[in-house]
């Protein structure tokens, strides 16, 4: 009886640790991810530490407001997903993704001012350059780990 009581701890124990080891890793924090952005975005676009120092943070406060555009339109998006939802409403939906699209949109051109102020427009051209291939590269390591950072 003591063996089989061992036994089946053993087995407990081992499952546990299975189940520990398959789960999936916590995501990036946002912080470390802004981390990795900017130090990725200075070495390719060869910012001074005295650039970086100025660019970034009002390059945060855009992504900041981008992103509350954003999370506005996915909650529209979501909005979409009733089975009740009219026509109506699905002309509204439209109409306020469209809307957040522009919006974004003009918050780039009114924060493209501000970083002329900071930076050369060749030094903005390999920030955007390097902000898509960023992105790219992050969706090529996303894929590659089935979806989940390793």
């Amino acid at each position: 009886m003591k063996k089989f009581v061992c036994f089946c701890l053993m087995i407990f124990t081992v499952c546990l640790s299975l189940q520990a080891q398959g789960q999936k890793k916590p995501r990036v924090s946002k912080e470390e991810f802004r981390a990795r952005q900017e130090a990725y975005l200075t070495e390719k676009a060869e910012l001074t530490a005295d650039e970086a120092a100025r660019f970034f943070p009002v390059y945060f406060e855009l992504q900041d407001k981008k992103e509350a555009i954003h999370n506005t339109c996915w909650k529209e998006m979501r909005r979409g997903r009733n089975k009740e939802t009219s026509e109506k409403d699905y002309e509204e939906i439209t109409e306020k993704m469209i809307t957040g699209r522009i919006e974004s949109d003009k918050l780039e051109l009114e924060y493209l001012a501000k970083f002329r102020e900071i930076l050369s427009s060749k030094k903005i051209y390999k920030l955007q350059h390097a902000e898509m291939k960023f992105h790219r590269d992050l969706l090529k390591i996303m894929h590659h780990n089935g979806g989940h950072k390793k």
